[in-house]
């Protein structure tokens, strides 16, 4: 079962590895990420942010799960221009009710494959540009707090820690297992390791 997982999860730090191929599998898992991501009232889901170490992540910019015209999903996905920038508020499922301004380029050209397995290219300005590039970071291992400067980052540090606090005691209490399992089990997935059992 998939789960929106909380800052210091070694998965937000994973760096993804590419799909290799769309099948049912990879479909159940985008639909479960939209569910969870409207529950978490999001625009946004990397699939590292459930535990998933693969290059793929879904947006739908209304959040709203009644438009899945709305809906796209981004496999394999390459920024391969950026132009100008822009600062702008933004927040995280995996740290929950933490937003701050980072800065972005303001416009972006992306190429992925679609879930049909099309190759995609588009240009994206504003909320979707940031949001694609929000989503990238997170299939490299980077997290918006990372474009923090050092007294932003030391302002939301009581946060943070509550956040990896709680992330600390769901996995005291079994709901998590360590955090060298979960990289095993990662490893595992992504086919870096050997074993049976899978996340």
């Amino acid at each position: 079962m998939l789960r929106i997982v909380p800052y210091s999860h070694p998965a937000l730090r994973y760096e993804s590895v590419p799909v290799q191929r769309i099948d049912a599998t990879l479909r159940s898992q985008v639909r479960a990420m939209f569910d969870l991501m409207y529950e978490a009232k999001g625009i946004g889901l990397a699939a590292n942010q459930v535990a998933l170490p693969f290059r793929f992540f879904i947006l739908n910019l209304t959040a709203d799960p009644d438009q899945p015209q709305n809906e796209q999903v981004f496999i394999n996905p390459e920024i391969v221009k950026r132009h100008s920038s822009l600062i702008e508020e933004e927040g995280c499922l995996s740290f929950p009710k933490l937003y701050h301004e980072v800065q972005r380029a303001r416009k972006i050209r992306v190429r992925a494959f679609d879930l049909e397995g099309n190759l995609i290219e588009i240009e994206a300005e504003d909320l979707l540009s940031r949001a694609i590039q929000h989503e990238t970071d997170h299939l490299n291992g980077r997290l918006f707090i990372d474009h923090l400067a050092a007294g932003d980052l030391r302002n939301l540090s009581p946060k943070i820690k509550e956040i990896e606090a709680g992330y600390r005691k769901d996995q005291a209490e079994g709901i998590y297992p360590s955090d060298a399992e979960i990289r095993r089990q990662l490893n595992e997935l992504a086919g870096r390791g050997t074993g049976t059992k899978v996340v």
